[in-house]
């Protein structure tokens, strides 16, 4: 019986991780790369422009 319940801990973990693992994806699917990508495209644009005053 000790047995049973010594292996009842990953049981409990295995579950517990798949739980946290679709709390923590579920505002994937909400949010798009959409600012992020927009916000890298200005950095981008910003750091190819000639330096002025050299």
């Amino acid at each position: 019986m000790a047995a049973l319940a010594w292996l009842l801990i990953p049981l409990m973990a295995a579950i517990g991780a798949g739980l946290w693992g679709g709390w923590a994806n579920r505002t994937r699917k909400v949010r798009s790369d959409g600012p992020e990508l927009i916000g890298y495209a200005r950095f981008r644009e910003a750091m190819e422009k000639p330096r002025s005053g050299s």
